[in-house]
């Protein structure tokens, strides 16, 4: 019989709740998400046609919720549409290409041949159902910000969000002795572990799910790639984790967050430094004062 096909979510939504969307579409049974490069705010999922009605209607109260969440944001816009079949595992590779991120460092998906690059350091990944392949601006500018960091002798690393585990085998690669990489998603951490599998990393990293609040360590590095308002909520314990002169990245953020993102660092001992930006996202580094 010929398959029936499958359903295509299209969201038309601020970039700035696309992860939150792709971890609920994922709770939902899709196979795979997307966004396109040419139209940065459309967000596609990929499910079994039978889900129609289920998803639509569950769909429709997480986007009024998400609403009420950031309502800094505009709000977002669904369609529905029937594609006819194909190997979804596949096809939605066409997204992810191989991709030098810094004079330094390139991308490659796990399924395409070694590049011949003699002059960077090559992380292979399979992001899954897993947020960051280093294409994305936020990622992107953590992965440059953290090339940055100064040698230290030995050097303690904390990835909070580490989806992929994207930063945390690119700070191994530049010389963490020690790093710890937090999800509060079991998929993926899954999806961390099998690419950490992939590299010949020069240093083990612990995948964990504890949450932040219970962590009693201190880290020269602390690089969290996440949204705003959970940002927001954790500058305290990073503040706490950070050894004195410690770095603290954070990214997720966009350009109208990043002033009041700045003075919560400060009421708690972390001196912002810089800022990155790219298209309309931004990426702060800040160091931790000498005292503790």
């Amino acid at each position: 019989m010929k398959h029936p096909g499958w359903l295509e979510i299209a969201l038309d939504a601020d970039p700035s709740v696309h992860e939150a969307l792709s971890d609920f579409l994922f709770t939902l049974g899709c196979l795979g998400t997307a966004a396109e490069n040419s139209h940065a705010d459309i967000l596609k999922a990929y499910f079994p046609l039978d889900k129609t009605e289920e998803i639509q209607s569950r769909l429709d109260l997480f986007l009024r919720n998400l609403e009420e969440i950031f309502p800094e944001t505009r709000p977002s816009r669904l369609s529905i549409s029937k594609i006819e079949d194909q190997d979804w595992g596949l096809a939605w590779r066409r997204f992810f290409r191989p991709e030098r991120i810094t004079p330094k460092l390139v991308i490659i998906p796990a399924w395409e041949k070694d590049p011949q690059v003699k002059d960077a350091r090559v992380i292979r990944i399979d992001p899954g159902p897993a947020f960051g392949t280093g294409q994305h601006p936020t990622t992107r500018m953590c992965l440059e910000t953290i090339e940055t960091f100064p040698e230290v002798g030995h050097w303690k690393m904390l990835d909070v969000g580490t989806g992929t585990g994207i930063l945390a085998m690119y700070g191994a690669m530049l010389g963490a002795e020690r790093i710890l990489a937090l999800d509060n998603d079991p998929e993926a951490l899954r999806w961390a572990e099998r690419n950490i599998a992939l590299n010949e990393l020069p240093v083990p990293i612990h995948l964990s799910d504890v949450p932040v609040e219970e962590l009693n360590d201190s880290f020269h590095l602390l690089v969290a790639n996440l949204i705003f308002h959970v940002i927001q909520e954790l500058i305290p314990h990073f503040s706490r984790l950070l050894e004195p002169r410690g770095w603290l990245i954070l990214s997720g953020l966009l350009k109208d967050q990043v002033e009041s993102v700045e003075r919560l660092l400060k009421a708690h001992g972390v001196e912002p430094e810089r800022v990155r930006y790219q298209e309309e996202w931004a990426c702060i580094l800040a160091v931790r004062e000498d005292a503790k």
